[in-house]
């Protein structure tokens, strides 16, 4: 080999070396994918068949990655029309002042539903260590002046709709025990639950149905069905999509909109738009 033709092919995988990671810093975390599916719910009301729900993850609003990416995505979500909205938490990436003050210019854009809208927090809503209850409450705030109806351990009825909301399993006001006591089975049920590891605690009284859940960011980068290397949760099962818990309960993970890191590696961003049947 020549000394021209070594440098021409060694200027030849420099390039394709750097491909990879141009594309999962500048191309795939701003690349959202629209997953659309149905979402059988027990005891559904006729009238609700057919309507959709939509989920929206782990916006992550901060300095790790340009948050104006989030208001384009909430324009094209409108586009679906959902009638329900749901946002499973981590609004924020830590929940600074200027956090909380551009979480408010992304929710001016905030996609809602024509029927309802709700939301639960997740850990990052309770600041760098998870347990900062003073911030939990101002994006609380925030998100109410936005209409945003935010359940705490509690549950709210809309059109024949139960949503059940949990607190944040990392958080020091996770207690969903009493809600879950009183949860009507012969109800059309569903979920929500930011830290899909819950659905491994004791908490459940014979649950049966969805579970909507995020935080896991479907690991980011992997290779689907292969290998995820970095999960924050202790279950390494619950990556992303449909799970069956195998007990009544179906359990999805939504694979986040935002990013802990401004890196995506064959693991899109992602907003569901679920499609309303009877199971």
């Amino acid at each position: 080999m020549t000394r021209k033709t070594f440098i021409k092919r060694l200027a030849q995988l420099s390039v394709i070396g750097a491909f990879p990671a141009l594309y999962s810093w500048q191309i795939e975390p701003f690349w959202v994918e629209f997953v659309q599916r149905k979402l059988p719910v027990k005891n559904l009301p006729e009238i609700l068949k057919g309507k959709t729900l939509m989920q929206i993850s782990d916006l992550h609003v901060g300095d790790r990655f340009d948050w104006n990416f989030l208001i384009e995505s909430f324009e094209k979500a409108k586009q679906f029309n959902p009638d329900f909205v749901v946002y499973t938490g981590d609004f924020v990436n830590h929940g600074s002042s200027e956090d909380l003050e551009n979480l408010k210019k992304v929710m001016e854009h905030a996609v809602y539903g024509s029927l309802s809208t709700f939301g639960i927090l997740g850990n990052h809503d309770y600041g760098r260590s998870w347990n900062d209850t003073v911030c939990s409450e101002n994006i609380c705030d925030i998100l109410k002046d936005f209409k945003i109806k935010m359940l705490k351990n509690n549950s709210a009825e809309s059109h024949g709709l139960n949503f059940i909301g949990f607190e944040d399993l990392w958080s020091p006001n996770f207690y969903p025990d009493e809600v879950m006591k009183t949860v009507d089975p012969s109800k059309a049920n569903i979920v929500l639950c930011h830290n899909p590891d819950a659905c491994d605690r004791d908490i459940w009284n014979g649950y049966q149905g969805w579970i909507l859940s995020g935080h896991t960011h479907g690991g980011q980068c992997g290779i689907p069905g292969i290998i995820t290397p970095v999960l924050p949760v202790e279950n390494k099962k619950y990556v992303s999509g449909e799970i069956d818990l195998q007990d009544g309960r179906k359990l999805y993970i939504n694979r986040a909109i935002g990013h802990s890191f401004q890196i995506r590696f064959m693991v899109r961003p992602e907003i569901t738009v679920f499609t309303l049947t009877q199971a």
